[in-house]
């Protein structure tokens, strides 16, 4: 006659089924979450630096900024990201411009709405007299022109820039740019935020109007 195994033998065999099982559940917990723990820590210690992009969560929708020329003091530009109120994350690059004077500027925003449609908002400024503004921060996602740059360093580790505004520095090993001096003419953006210190827009016209009316 068969011996029946004990329940010792059982028991111990279950207990070493379920510690195997766990393990591997465990690893495959850690596999999953230490990326995200990596990726919120990261963006802790940025946020303690102030290392990310705008002061304050971005709207849902992005403005064209062009202007016929752009002439500043103190150019640095590198990547960050900007966070809206539902606190997901927009890779941005950052130009920041100690110094900026706009020559013709213009600012437009679609906004769609249900039943009217779109409508566009249009502001212009610095036709007879440049738009000026000091620490000046925008982050955009699309940039064009003709630019030339005096004393220009490519490749800087973002952390260590400092020739633009004083906060103007990214994070530690990220790649990032300055110039003494910048121009641009012909200027074209697309962007999520604009700060600045002092932001003075001469001869300032806001229009409202029904459909598409962007700047470019």
């Amino acid at each position: 006659m068969t011996d029946s195994p004990h329940l010792s033998d059982v028991s111990d065999a279950s207990q070493e089924d379920g510690f195997v099982s766990g393990r591997v559940r465990w690893r495959r917990f850690a596999l999953l979450t230490v990326p995200a723990v990596a990726v919120t820590a990261g963006l802790g210690i940025a946020l303690a630096q102030g290392a990310l992009a705008a002061s304050f969560a971005v709207s849902g929708q992005q403005f064209k900024v062009s202007a016929k020329s752009l002439e500043g003091e103190g150019f640095a530009q590198y990547g960050s990201v900007d966070v809206n109120a539902r606190e997901e994350l927009i890779p941005v690059a950052v130009t920041a411009i100690r110094e900026a004077r706009l020559d013709s500027l213009c600012q437009s925003v679609v906004t769609s709405l249900p039943i009217i449609g779109d409508i566009s908002l249009n502001l212009t400024a610095g036709r007879d007299k440049p738009v000026e503004a000091s620490n000046l921060f925008v982050d955009a996602t699309q940039l064009s022109g003709d630019a030339v740059f005096t004393n220009i360093e490519i490749g800087r580790d973002a952390s260590t820039l400092d020739k633009g505004p004083a906060d103007a520095q990214g994070m530690q090993d990220l790649f990032g740019q300055q110039a003494d001096t910048v121009r641009i003419t012909d200027l074209k953006q697309t962007a999520w935020a604009t700060n600045a210190g002092t932001f003075k827009l001469t001869g300032l016209s806001m229009d409202i109007a029904k459909g598409k009316k962007e700047c470019f």
